[in-house]
Order: structure tokens, then C-alpha cells, then sequence
């Protein structure tokens, strides 16, 4: 048992060091990669491929949540040790995807036949097209994905965290290395998301190759219980309200543009989105391996004090990397930016830095998502979600028509704020016992040395215009993040955030 549990800790925490690997190596291949794509394919082949994308992203709803559920499912079952009833179960769900791949199908192709009724007013004949192709791709891609997808759910249910992980990185690797060469070739968009495709099929088969010989998974179609159906449709249905206030949140801004401004006005806004997914997935690395485990305090114990610690303790780990970035950015985004991107990008800054302000709470508390979860308690996040993203969403239409992506961006980020950042704060203290005024306690305190540290230096790159090359930028962070880091440590963190980083240090240099 005590070997068990050891092992568990450390698929955690190897899970968790490799959610960061990932992401810093698709940090790298975004800050690497794209200004080359970006210039290859041009703005409006990269503002037309961004579109599909968006377009195609809404049926990824009619996941309905499930992933989620057997995630959270196959935790219980497996600390009740109820064996059989997890395969029954995964029996249930593979069957269910396949008529949900099916449905998606269907809808994907009523979409292929009327791409001219959305888009003829702001493309050319070649650019719809085009579109065509991608999005029957693309349905194609996704068709296949759902009933596959179940095994991956399995894999992380497990807490078997590093295998997807290593596979992941060596997908990114691959994937990234021959669209370089493709695009050297002449080809664009078609070619990006028939690579993609290509190797998300490969990434599939091999974890249903996992989960049959590594952890001797069954399917079995028989004994399906209706009444657990029930029980997953309803905790699955405010999951659902959760992804389809996601897709209305990230993905509408662009869909609107496309349709008031054209392609090019959609590469600027891509470009911003592109930054605040990656900004984004700095916070859920941690708290994406948490749900088996606190799934299993819940169903053992739930221990409303403990819960609360741990929620306080992995917003603080979050926040020293979330305010890093977001202090960063403010300071050095429009710079690097137009470096980067180039000029015709450098709206993106504005848009970015209001998708950063107002992620910052939610991405700080990101684990209150997956208390939430373990509890069957989405239904207040979720309906509040849905509301606010329904305003946001009437909002970026107004907007859009003057300020173009800057009017979407602030429609999201206002909404993003007093849903996330106001309302959700209340409901955690009021209703699932988090110590709140805790939290923002030890959050406040933390930052007082950044927001001194940016204000100073925002003041001196405003009297600085010869940072304008990537040599006087990098030399320029370089300086912030010597100021930044050694006094960050000093007085923001606690002693247990700094033997996070100074023990490991000192096993290497022990060895």
C-alpha cells in the first residue's frame, strides 16, 4: 500500500514537471516557429487556417463533458476497488462517443456545404475554397478523435502521467519539424492541418496500444447501467455549459471578425489568443493532476480544511510563475511582439495584455475548478459562465463593428473579470468553505515586490527607445529577471516554495 502511495506521488510529480516541459517546449516552438510560419504562409492564409480552426473548435462541445467523467468515474470506482464496473462503464462511454463521433460528422458536413453563406462577403473564391478543405479535414480528425479519446481519459485516471507526456513531447517534436520542411516546399494551410491530423490518429492508436498491454484495460458492452448514464449526464452537463462558455469566450472573437473584418483582422487576434492559451496552460500543469487525487479525498473523507490548505498552497506555487509572466509581458510584450510577429501584429499587445489581466485570478485558483469537479458541484460555475459568455459574446459584436479585435478583447476580458474574478471568488468562500480572505492575503503579499519592480521599469522603457532590436530586448529581460528573481525569492516566497527550488538543486549538485 505504502508503495502504492509513493508511486502515486511520484507519477504526480513527474506528471506535473512534464505538464511544464510541455510547455516550455511549445513555448519554444511557438516563439521559434510561428514568426517563420507566420511570414511563409502570410496574414491572410494564417488569418483564413485560424478561422477553420475556430469554426471547426465548436464541435469539440459535443464532448458533453465526457473525458471529464471518466476521469473522474474510474477514480472512484478504482478507491471503492470496483473493477468490473469500470469496464462496463468504459463499455458505456466508448459506445457513446462513437455515436457522438457521428453526430459530429453530420455536422461537419452540413458546415463543408455552407462555408459560402458565412464567409463570401469577406473572402475570395481560392480562400473559401480552401476552407472547404480544411474543415472536411478537420471533422474527419475530430470524428475519429472522440470514441479514441476515451483511452487517454483512462491513462490519466490512472495517474499515469508520463507516458502521455513523453508521447506528447515527441509529437510536438515531429510534428513541428515537418511542417518546417513543408512549408519550405510552398505548402501552407491544407498542409497544417493534414499534418496535424496525421499525427493526432498516431497519438490515439497509441494510447489505445497503452491501455490494452501496459494496463490490461477491458471494454466490455455489457451490464450497461442506466442508472450511472444518468448520474454521468448530469454531472457531465455542467461540464458541458463549461466548455461551451470556453468556445463562446476564445473562439467567437475570431468566428466575428471573419465575418465584420476579414482574414487579416483575424491573424492579429490569432496571435493574441495564441499567447493567452500559452499563458494559460502555465496554470492548469499543475492543477490537471490533481483531480484523481482530490476525487479520492472527497469520496474518502472530504476534509473542507484540508482541501482549503491545498487550494491556497497550489495558488501561491501558481501564482509565482502566473505573475512572473503576466508583470513580463506588461512590461516587454509590445516590443517583443513587434520583433516577433512584426508591426503589422502589434494591436495583439493590447489584446493580449487585457486577456492576461483578467486570467490572472482564475488562473491563480485554477485548482477551485477541480474541487469542484471531485464534488459534482459545477452547476452554479457553469450557469453563471453560460451568462456571462452569452453578454460577452453580444458585447464583441458591438465592439467589433469600431475597434475591430480590440473591441472583442475587451468584451472577453471584462466578462473573464466578473465572472472569474469576482463572482467565483464569493461562491468559493460562501459555499465550498474556502478560506478566501486567506488566500488573498498570502496572493497580495506576494506581489508587492513585482508590481514595484514593473512600475520602475515601465517607467525606464519609456525613455528607452533603443530597445528595438532582439539584442537590446534580450539584454534588457536578461537585467529584469536578475533584479526580478533574487528578490522575488527573498520576499515573496515562503520556505516551502523555496526548497521546491533549492532542493533539487542540491541533489545535483550532491550526486
Amino acid at each position: 500500500m505504502q508503495n502504492k502511495q509513493i508511486g502515486s506521488i511520484n507519477q504526480l510529480k513527474a506528471g506535473a514537471i512534464l505538464n511544464y516541459i510541455v510547455i516550455v517546449l511549445n513555448i519554444l516552438v511557438t516563439l521559434l516557429y510561428t514568426p517563420y510560419m507566420l511570414r511563409m504562409m502570410g496574414q491572410n492564409e494564417y488569418g483564413l487556417y485560424a478561422l477553420v480552426a475556430s469554426v471547426i473548435a465548436y464541435l469539440t462541445v459535443l464532448d458533453f463533458g465526457i473525458g471529464n467523467a471518466i476521469v473522474r468515474y474510474t477514480a472512484k470506482f478504482r478507491a471503492e476497488g470496483k473493477i468490473t464496473e469500470q469496464y462496463e462503464m468504459f463499455g458505456m462511454f466508448f459506445l457513446l462517443y462513437v455515436v457522438i463521433g457521428i453526430i459530429a460528422l453530420s455536422i461537419g458536413t452540413v458546415l463543408y456545404f455552407n462555408v459560402d453563406c458565412l464567409f463570401a462577403e469577406t473572402m475570395s473564391l481560392a480562400e473559401l475554397l480552401k476552407a472547404r478543405v480544411m474543415i472536411l479535414i478537420l471533422v474527419f480528425n475530430l470524428a475519429f478523435t472522440f470514441p479514441m479519446s476515451i483511452f487517454g481519459s483512462i491513462i490519466t485516471a490512472y495517474e499515469r502521467f508520463t507516458f502521455p507526456k513523453v508521447i506528447n513531447i515527441v509529437r510536438i517534436l515531429l510534428n513541428t519539424g515537418v511542417m518546417i520542411v513543408l512549408l519550405s516546399m510552398g505548402y501552407k494551410a491544407i498542409a497544417l492541418v493534414v499534418i496535424q491530423t496525421i499525427f493526432n490518429v498516431f497519438t490515439l492508436i497509441i494510447n489505445f496500444i497503452y491501455c490494452k498491454k501496459k494496463l490490461r484495460i477491458q471494454i466490455l458492452f455489457s451490464n450497461l447501467k442506466l442508472s450511472l448514464l444518468k448520474e454521468v449526464a448530469i454531472y457531465s452537463f455542467w461540464i458541458l455549459l463549461d466548455v461551451v462558455m470556453n468556445q463562446i469566450y476564445w473562439n467567437t472573437g475570431q468566428f466575428v471578425l471573419g465575418a465584420i473584418s476579414g482574414t487579416a483582422a483575424v491573424a492579429v487576434f490569432a496571435v493574441a489568443i495564441q499567447m493567452e492559451s500559452m499563458y494559460m496552460q502555465f496554470s492548469t500543469a499543475i492543477s490537471s493532476v490533481f483531480l484523481p487525487k482530490v476525487t479520492s479525498m472527497v469520496s474518502q473523507r472530504n476534509d473542507k480544511e484540508e482541501i482549503s490548505s491545498l487550494f491556497i498552497r497550489t495558488g501561491r506555487i501558481q501564482n509565482i510563475i502566473m505573475s512572473f509572466m503576466l508583470f513580463g509581458f506588461i512590461v516587454f510584450g509590445k516590443r517583443f511582439i513587434e520583433l516577433w510577429a512584426g508591426e503589422d501584429y502589434s494591436d495583439a499587445y493590447y489584446m493580449t495584455v487585457a486577456f492576461f489581466v483578467a486570467l490572472y485570478i482564475p488562473l491563480i485558483q485554477n485548482l477551485g475548478i477541480t474541487i469542484l469537479q471531485a464534488r459534482n458541484e459545477m452547476k452554479f460555475r457553469s450557469l453563471l459562465y453560460i451568462c456571462i459568455a452569452v453578454v460577452a459574446l453580444v458585447i464583441q459584436i458591438i465592439l467589433a463593428k469600431s475597434w475591430g479585435g480590440t473591441g472583442c478583447a475587451l468584451a472577453i476580458a471584462g466578462a473573464l473579470f466578473v465572472g472569474q474574478g469576482v463572482i467565483m471568488n464569493i461562491y468559493y468562500k460562501n459555499k465550498q468553505s474556502l478560506d478566501i480572505p486567506k488566500f488573498w492575503k498570502e496572493i497580495l503579499k506576494m506581489d508587492i515586490v513585482p508590481i514595484l519592480i514593473v512600475g520602475i521599469f515601465s517607467v525606464i522603457l519609456r525613455f528607452a527607445p533603443f530597445v528595438n532590436t532582439w539584442t537590446s530586448l534580450l539584454l534588457t529581460v536578461a537585467v529584469y529577471v536578475c533584479i526580478y528573481a533574487p528578490l522575488y525569492y527573498m520576499f515573496s516566497m515562503n520556505e516551502e516554495e523555496k526548497n521546491l527550488i533549492v532542493k533539487p538543486i542540491l541533489r545535483i549538485f550532491s550526486k
